[in-house]
């Protein structure tokens, strides 16, 4: 392990990359914590999180957001302001922050009336303004993390103006990711318009110097798909040292994973990127209740299956855990999975140092 702490790459979209965020934020080493106070001028006591344990201690957290929504308040800013659209990255923002009191309700406040303003929140009002600014979406992301103090550095996946276009299983086209998260028909493959665009530097720089990179939670299609679709991002993964996982859904999902498996969704992250990407695989075992069942089937949703011999058959190692947290829907046990992910590259160095 390196002696500075543990690199992070956490790639994706919506509100699975923001939850896993979270809990890779409180592993976030005090060093740099303090840089991000620095940069920000704030006197160094205004952190009070405990430090974490040096073996789990991240130094260098970083997140890569999709930038294909065209829907909400986001799809509205992207047309009016021709500017690429800040929601999921607002929400990686807030999730990073140092200050979950005010400044980040203050960033996911939304407003509920007002010509003009309503369904609009304040952070993404405020990132179209420092995009105005600045003339540069990733600038203004970069100067609302020193805002909100975030512990990690928020990049687009890429800063082209990207659209989603699915190939369904009948053989339609259906484009934009609103159109396609409605869409009744099965996905087969997913492409952006204009192809092959463009990914920041800093990006590839993070995910080669990485000791950990993670793809998911998230939409299969609309949130973790994209990602793959932008030049070199795939190829930097697989040429990356890093341990590389991917951390499935709990739950199938309408229209994007309805009867697709765990394996399943390990083929068409991989199909997209033309390569074979992932290490491991965290897979949850916990079955949910049947309340909770009976809400997902609704939707034809189920608990992924975790078919575990297909899944070795690629060469992946599946971890099996108990991430299953029951809320008004499913979500992931959010502590619980980013300590596993962790003790996965601190095992894989301690496997090195005694070979």
């Amino acid at each position: 392990m390196p002696p500075s702490g543990l690199r992070v790459v956490a790639i994706g979209g919506g509100t699975g990359l923001s939850t896993l965020l979270k809990g890779f934020k409180q592993y976030v080493s005090a060093g740099l914590r303090r840089e991000a106070q620095a940069s920000a001028g704030v006197p160094g006591d205004r952190q009070a999180d405990p430090t974490p344990s040096p073996s789990f201690a991240i130094s260098e957290l970083c997140a890569v957001v999709t930038v294909s929504d065209d829907g909400g308040s986001s799809g509205r800013l992207r047309k009016e302001f021709q500017m690429l659209p800040p929601g999921d990255v607002r929400n990686c923002i807030v999730a990073l922050s140092g200050d979950e009191a005010l400044l980040s309700k203050l960033f996911q406040h939304r407003f509920a009336k007002g010509t003009g303003l309503e369904g609009h929140s304040f952070g993404n009002l405020f990132l179209a303004a420092l995009t105005s600014l600045t003339g540069d979406f990733s600038e203004a992301v970069r100067l609302s993390s020193e805002i909100l103090l975030t512990r990690g550095h928020i990049y687009p996946a890429t800063t082209s103006n990207i659209e989603l276009e699915a190939l369904m299983q009948d053989g339609t086209r259906v484009r934009g990711e609103t159109n396609i998260t409605a869409s009744k028909g099965r996905i087969e493959e997913l492409f952006l318009i204009p192809p092959d665009p463009e990914p920041l530097p800093q990006t590839l720089e993070a995910i080669s110097r990485a000791d950990l990179i993670t793809i998911g939670p998230g939409s299969l299609f609309t949130s973790l798909i994209p990602n793959l679709l932008v030049r070199g991002i795939p190829a930097a993964i697989q040429k990356s040292r890093a341990i590389k996982a991917y951390v499935c859904n709990l739950m199938t999902q309408a229209n994007e994973s309805l009867g697709r498996t765990a394996a399943d969704h390990i083929r068409a992250l991989n199909a997209h990127a033309g390569k074979q990407l992932f290490d491991y695989t965290l897979i949850n075992r916990t079955p949910p209740s049947d309340a909770l069942k009976a809400k997902y089937a609704l939707e034809g949703a189920t608990q992924i299956v975790a078919d575990l011999d297909a899944i070795q058959a690629m060469g992946i190692c599946p971890v099996l855990g108990d991430y299953l947290f029951e809320d008004a829907v499913a979500r992931h046990a959010v502590d619980r999975l980013t300590k596993d992910l962790l003790e996965l590259v601190i095992n894989a160095r301690c496997q090195e140092l005694h070979s």
